[in-house]
């Protein structure tokens, strides 16, 4: 019995294949739990979809792609000297500090980098200041290009501060050739393209590309077992008491999963915050709801998740599922991993 993700394949690929016709050249991105569907699968799909390079995240998921994918592997994040800094011809390095880039020009061979330069985001990259030593640098490696990770951001927002880079890389008189980017438009793209003729764009696209269409995947959950309770009965490793009448459902998925892991909320507004702090007090008064639906409904966690599974409580007005039966289960894919990909 197990967490399980299901594909509708042909649906999915559909989608990948349009996102790919819509940004042309671009680089798939594979990172963190592979988006919920692992590293190798995209890394497989990358291959079908024809991409040259493929971008992972750290240099610890190299390994879970390098016997699938057979070209070009580019680190996002960038190299630091606590780093394993491979020395492989397949790798492209990406580097956002001049130590770091001048550790690779003082080293054997010519590593192959990315120039991450310093956006609006001010995560990580090199600023103006620094191009004109990077530009010697540079002598010492082999350049793949330069990147831009940019915010999340309305349409239309980001080619000023795209083409202001252009411009800088321009007149600082560095070897650009090829652009790294990231949250553009595919109109964005396409008019950068034609602006700028003579220079490669590439997007690096991964929650778009994998995880947009929402309908071309599901995860499910089996019922493990089902116990009946009465009111005020003890149950569990704390022996709580139930609230009521009905009965605990013990599924598969627990926090080994990620299940019923979040993110912090963007709270943008005060209905959002509203809702922030009544989740918040539940949770205070031991209340928290899963991410298991029993007949069309989410439902309560009877306690919280225990590493495998999840108990439930569902109340004497809910016929309770049969052992066997797949939940659905909303959960969050960069933050779950599956026992089993199962493409329907």
């Amino acid at each position: 019995m197990s967490l399980t993700l299901h594909i509708d394949a042909a649906r999915w690929r559909g989608h990948l294949d349009s996102v790919v016709t819509a940004f042309p050249g671009l680089v798939p991105v594979v990172k963190g739990t592979g988006y919920g569907f692992g590293h190798a699968l995209l890394a497989t799909e990358a291959v079908r979809l024809g991409a040259d390079i493929l971008a992972v995240g750290t240099y610890e998921e190299l390994a879970t792609v390098r016997d699938v994918f057979p070209g070009d592997l580019l680190v996002l994040t960038p190299l630091r000297p606590f780093d394993q800094a491979v020395e492989d011809p397949q790798v492209i390095h990406t580097v956002s500090r001049v130590v770091d880039l001048q550790t690779l020009a003082d080293g054997p061979g010519r590593p192959r980098v990315v120039v991450e330069l310093l956006t609006s985001m001010r995560r990580h990259g090199v600023t103006t200041e620094d191009l004109p030593i990077v530009a010697k640098l540079l002598e010492g490696v082999t350049c793949e290009g330069f990147a831009l990770h940019l915010p999340l951001s309305s349409a239309g927002a980001h080619g000023p501060e795209v083409a202001s880079w252009i411009r800088t890389l321009q007149d600082a008189e560095l070897p650009l050739r090829r652009l790294f980017v990231s949250h553009l438009t595919a109109e964005e793209l396409s008019a950068l393209r034609s602006t700028h003729a003579d220079l490669e764009i590439r997007s690096r696209i991964g929650t778009k590309l994998w995880l947009s269409d929402r309908s071309a995947y599901d995860a499910r959950a089996h019922v493990l077992d089902v116990h009946p309770v009465r009111r005020g009965d003890r149950f569990g490793y704390r022996q709580r008491r139930v609230p009521g009448d009905g009965h605990l459902v013990v599924a598969s998925g627990g926090t080994a999963h990620g299940v019923a892991l979040e993110a912090p909320s963007h709270v943008a507004d005060l209905r959002t915050r509203a809702k922030v702090l009544a989740a918040s007090g539940l949770e205070a008064a031991g209340r928290a709801l899963s991410p298991f639906a029993v007949a069309g409904q989410r439902r309560w966690f009877a306690e919280p998740p225990h590493m495998q599974v999840s108990v439930l409580f569902l109340p004497s007005s809910v016929a309770p599922p049969e052992v066997g039966t797949e939940l659905a289960v909303n959960v969050g894919m960069a933050m779950t991993t599956f026992d089993r990909v199962v493409f329907d």
